[in-house]
């Protein structure tokens, strides 16, 4: 997999971002979010978001971690093809723990979350695209990875923008940091 944290590019660049020895540690902007309008009715796109391309079937990761502290703070990833055809994934918290989080918009958004257990240090995250699917999985240790989802997304977006996203629908400030960024070939097609 090529690492390509330093060549990628910002949409929605946050009020706060610096890159040290692999590291970007980020802030939000205030109030920011990605959703489109189911239960709550709006419509927000001023999350952010630092891609690169990813084209045909791919496998996308990254280690994080973040400064949890109001509702709906949240880090983690997107794969992009517009404002309506995106999925998002990473820790959010909500009722005071922090949870899985995976967001997919055809259209409209859905949202599932999986309680974590603890409040986590680090996570690691991948999403593997294949075809019509999006194959999304998680790591508390970088070795024992579980399933989040499998979901539908369009086949006809063959070049997607993909990358890491946090957003703060609440406040702003919110922290976090990223750490080997890396996409290439899809890793496997074996979800077992």
């Amino acid at each position: 997999m090529n690492t390509t944290l330093e060549s990628m590019t910002w949409m929605n660049e946050p009020p706060f971002h610096a890159l040290d020895d692999g590291i970007l540690t980020v802030r939000s902007g205030m109030k920011t979010d990605f959703w489109q309008s189911t239960y709550y009715g709006f419509h927000r796109d001023d999350g952010h978001f630092l891609w690169t391309k990813g084209a045909g079937d791919f496998t996308a990761q990254v280690a994080f971690r973040g400064h949890y502290e109001a509702l709906y703070d949240q880090a983690g990833m997107m794969m992009r093809a517009d404002a309506r055809h995106w999925i998002k994934c990473g820790i959010e918290l909500t009722d005071g723990h922090a949870h899985l989080s995976v967001v997919v918009t055809n259209g409209q958004s859905d949202w599932s979350a999986i309680r974590l257990p603890d409040n986590p240090d680090e996570v690691f995250l991948r999403m593997t695209r294949l075809g019509d699917a999006v194959f999304i999985q998680y790591s508390l240790d970088d070795a024992d990875w579980a399933m989040a989802r499998l979901a539908y997304f369009p086949p006809a977006f063959d070049e997607v923008k993909a990358g890491i996203a946090f957003c703060s629908p609440e406040r702003e400030g919110f922290e976090a940091s990223f750490r080997r960024f890396e996409i290439g070939e899809p890793l496997s097609r074996n979800i077992h």
